[in-house]
Parts: C-alpha cells; structure tokens; sequence
C-alpha cells in the first residue's frame, strides 16, 4: 500500500505539470520577503500545501508526519526553526507579508503583498489538490 506522498509522487507523473510548476514559480517570486525573528517558529503549525510544492520537500514517513501533528507542529519544523526554508509553501510565505495573516511578532516586508498577489495565490490554493504537511 503507498503512503499519502507517495501516491502524490504518482498523480505528479500523470499530470500535466507545466502549468502548476510556472505559476508557482512565479507567485513565489511575488511574494515579499522579510527577516524573521531568529528561532521563531510561532506561524509555523500542520499547514496545507499543493501536490507541486509537496514534491519539492524531503520524504517522511507517515510515523513523522503523525508526530508532528500530534504536537500541531509541521513536520518540518527542527530544533532551530524551518528545515525547508527556501522551499516553504506558499502559504507559508504569506505569513507576515499580509494584514490578514500577521507576524506574531510585528516582523513584516518594508512593502506589504500586493492585494491582486494575494488573491491570486489563494485562488492556486483553492484549485489544486491540497495535503496536509
């Protein structure tokens, strides 16, 4: 029996992938930066994330996955804070680059997201397959 990623490893083969890895690609260069509060991790929590983005993120097992939620913690989060930073998901990018998902600590990009951005980003979320991390 495969796992839940595994499965999606498998839909990411027989699908038409093009679309979904450009407009990713480029929604996550729209999205602000900033520098958050060193070791923080207090946005960090079992978030969503979209067949593509998930192919991008190191393999764990289905035990790591159920630790991680048992704690409501990501299954990615380490000691000192996000072990995949550079390919968080998007969602996870838009924590503190927007008035509707601020930082907890009141960090933010010197620009805040473009509201036409944001949307957009939402609307990729509502219309790919979504999996829990």
């Amino acid at each position: 029996m495969l796992s839940e990623y595994e499965q999606i490893k498998l839909l990411l083969k027989n699908k038409s992938q093009n679309n979904n890895k450009e407009e990713l690609t480029r929604l996550r260069k729209e999205i602000p930066t900033f520098e958050c509060t060193p070791g923080c991790h207090d946005c960090c929590g079992p978030v969503t994330t979209s067949a593509e983005e998930m192919s991008r993120l190191p393999y764990k097992t289905d035990a790591e996955h159920e630790a991680a939620l048992n704690e409501y913690n990501c299954v990615h989060l380490g000691p000192k804070g996000c072990t995949v930073y550079e390919e968080r998901p998007l969602i996870c990018r838009l924590f503190g680059t927007t008035p509707r998902m601020p930082c907890p600590n009141e960090r933010r990009p010197v620009e805040m997201i473009d509201v036409k951005v944001e949307g957009q980003i939402h609307h990729y979320i509502k219309n790919t397959r979504q999996v829990l991390v």
